[in-house]
């Protein structure tokens, strides 16, 4: 005697529903509009933040920074600071800083426009006051990126700076 087969499967109720759910979302996906009403979008691309683009472009060069390997690179938001016409340039390359001595101008804002060249590796400048306390810090970038600090005035004098994320990156501004 030869067990009977079934030449169907059965379709339950439920796999006929799992199927119908499978099938909906299926047809969904290729669709802008499923049955249902949903509305299938991709992720809209990426698109720098309106504080990136706000950052400011054009402004002149201190003479007494060395000038940092100019570029390619993207910009991010500017730390919060008061804004000048100085703007001296830092490059973070190698875990280290290309120009370890800074010159400012006293009692007046300016800005550092920040390089980080390290391909996925965060740095920053955190410049401190004589007695060790912040006088400046700027916000953690992971590179290869540039950004602008912003930073207010500073009295005259010598401020050492590091990278927070690797203590050993050390330099020196020089505020006059």
């Amino acid at each position: 005697m030869r067990p009977s087969v079934n030449p169907r499967p059965t379709w339950r109720p439920a796999r006929l529903l799992s199927l119908a759910i499978v099938l909906g979302l299926a047809a969904g996906a290729c669709t802008s509009t499923s049955s249902a009403g949903w509305t299938f979008e991709p992720p809209p691309p990426a698109t720098p933040s309106p504080a990136a683009s706000a950052a400011p472009s054009a402004a002149s060069s201190s003479a007494a920074s060395a000038g940092a390997s100019a570029g390619p690179s993207a910009s991010a938001p500017a730390a919060s600071g008061g804004t000048g016409g100085v703007t001296i340039t830092e490059t973070a390359l190698n875990i280290a800083f290309t120009v370890p001595a800074l010159t400012a101008p006293a009692n007046q804002p300016f800005q550092i426009t920040f390089e980080n060249q390290d391909q996925g590796v965060p740095h920053n400048i955190d410049i401190k006051k004589s007695d060790g306390s912040e006088a400046f810090k700027g916000s953690i970038v992971t590179g290869v990126i540039t950004t602008t600090y912003d930073v207010p005035a500073l009295p005259a004098g010598t401020y050492p700076f590091q990278c927070d994320v690797h203590p050993n990156m050390t330099g020196t501004l020089t505020v006059k």
